[in-house]
């Protein structure tokens, strides 16, 4: 096949991309046996070069004269990701992995269809059940600490805007293999080509129940309502889980907890796993009309097109970054929270992103000059912010207009329209916060108002705290633990951040593990 670069269509093109394409390579079309998108933005910088730009891969006649003609064709790259070779040492137990979220899901999986046979153990449960008790939870406010938002199966990611775009270079097609693995279950075929991908949270239940399956059918396990309560290590070896008491031997555990796994870090800390505090950022969700956004992103609003998204930052006087995170075109703001007196939020989108509304994380960035060098420092300083949140706001997710944020005014007459799932109580959200990450909000917040006009104007909630994990698992080269037979994985150990860089680090992880054992087949 031909790859072809750069091809720029108008944004309200009505002509054929058979055609396009013919013209651009200078045949006839039915020299064209075939082509695919393999890549597929917007730019939207200028009316009179609104467009969209592509690049295809043609199957033509006659291939090796076109490529001889012009400089701009190339032949297509292989671009196959390929498993490695298994290695020689034999396991005598089958592969444990903790956490059914996409870190613990890929591996799995990668493990299974290569003959490993791994058995997740997950603290939720499955999906179906999982969704029935997030549902009461934002209804009455009834919290199942194993059940919600960060825990069950599919993880933290489950609740969200199911967002895969991720900046890490892909020499390997991890990446790719991900996204064909998350089309073979389900999820749309434009993920392998959209320049910002996403499958939203209600097509990514389908998805993952599906990658349940697949699992399963290749010879995997998986097992719900499954604490790891413990771990024992022998002559600084894995050989046990403790899991709902009762103990299941192993030569190799993943750990793909997530970050919200608390009691599990501070189990970890115990058993002298190597683990450091690292840098993360809290903050709020701000909310706006999503045809405000549509309106300041695009030079025409067309209605075929795109719920449209931004990203913003800042740099306050301290030196401390400002930023929009995890933001979600026509969604909505949810209650996140996963302990019992703790109050966190997120966001979350389904896959039209018809809402009528966007929301985005705003955070600072803190680091150990803000909570000390203690390895659960910055869970503990997040924990002192949900804690706080909750007290506040009896439970409820603060909300305040952003103007009154400013000023310091506790709001008295928010519409409330359907943006939010939880309930919600008017408090100063300032009383969340120290006085530095107050400042640095309401700094980045006047600087964004001056990129996008009546920004400030937005309705912001609290607190978000949950945007990467404030621990790090320390791994070595061959991504293992200081205690052999473990390997640290995802998110939650410190090493991902969303649903794509977890997926691919659980495919790392498998392969690690197939170097040094040969399969269970």
């Amino acid at each position: 096949m031909i790859r072809i670069s750069n091809i720029k269509v108008p944004i309200d093109n009505k002509e054929d991309l058979l055609d396009i394409i013919a013209k651009y390579m200078h045949i006839n079309k039915d020299k064209i046996i075939t082509y695919k998108i393999n890549k597929k933005s917007i730019d939207a910088r200028k009316k009179s070069n609104f467009c969209y730009v592509y690049e295809f891969d043609v199957l033509v006649t006659q291939e090796k004269n076109l490529l001889k003609k012009s400089k701009f064709f190339k032949k297509t790259p292989d671009e196959k990701y390929v498993f490695p070779i298994s290695g020689n040492n034999k396991l005598k137990q089958r592969p444990i992995i903790i956490g059914a979220g996409p870190a613990g899901l890929f591996c799995a999986y990668m493990l299974a269809i290569n003959g490993y046979k791994p058995i997740i153990y997950e603290r939720g449960k499955c999906i179906e059940e999982r969704i029935k008790d997030v549902e009461m939870f934002w209804q009455n406010g009834l919290l199942n600490p194993n059940s919600n938002v960060q825990f069950g199966e599919g993880g933290a990611g489950t609740f969200s805007d199911g967002k895969l775009n991720t900046l890490v270079k892909d020499k390997n097609f991890r990446m790719k293999k991900v996204f064909e693995i998350f089309t073979e279950c389900g999820a749309p075929a434009e993920i392998m080509y959209d320049n910002k991908p996403h499958i939203g949270t209600d097509k990514l239940r389908n998805v993952v129940i599906n990658l349940r399956n697949k699992i399963i059918e290749y010879g995997g396990e998986i097992h719900f309502n499954s604490f790891c309560q413990d771990i024992h290590v022998l002559k600084n070896k894995i050989v046990s889980v403790i899991i709902n008491n009762q103990e299941i031997k192993t030569d190799i555990l993943v750990l793909a907890i997530g970050h919200s796994a608390r009691e599990t870090f501070k189990m970890l800390q115990k058993k002298n796993i190597s683990m450091e505090s690292k840098p993360f950022a809290v903050g709020i969700r701000i909310v706006h009309p999503q045809k405000m956004i549509d309106e300041n992103q695009y030079p025409i609003c067309y209605t075929w097109l795109p719920k449209s998204s931004y990203k913003l930052t800042y740099t306050n006087v301290d030196h401390r970054g400002i930023y929009s995170f995890c933001m979600c075109p026509g969604g909505y703001v949810v209650d996140a929270s996963s302990n019992l007196g703790y109050l966190v939020i997120n966001g979350m989108s389904n896959y039209k992103r018809d809402s009528g509304f966007a929301n985005s994380a705003l955070i600072v960035t803190v680091n150990k000059n803000d909570f000390g060098n203690d390895t659960l420092a910055g869970l503990n300083y997040i924990e002192n912010i949900e804690q706080k949140a909750y007290k506040l706001a009896k439970g409820k997710i603060p909300i305040q207009n952003c103007l009154d944020y400013i000023n310091n005014i506790t709001s008295k007459n928010i519409k409330l329209q359907d943006f939010v799932r939880g309930k919600t109580t008017f408090i100063d959200i300032n009383s969340i916060f120290p006085n530095y990450i107050n400042e640095a909000l309401k700094n980045g917040i006047n600087y964004f108002n001056t990129k996008i006009p009546n920004f400030k104007n937005g309705i912001i909630l609290a607190p978000e705290t949950r945007t990467s994990s404030p621990i790090r698992i320390i791994r070595d080269d061959n991504l293992e633990s200081n205690i052999k037979g473990i390997f640290p994985c995802g998110e939650g150990s410190g090493y991902a951040g969303g649903i794509t860089t977890s997926a691919i680090d659980g495919i790392k992880v498998s392969e690690e593990i197939a170097k040094i054992y040969s399969n269970m087949l």
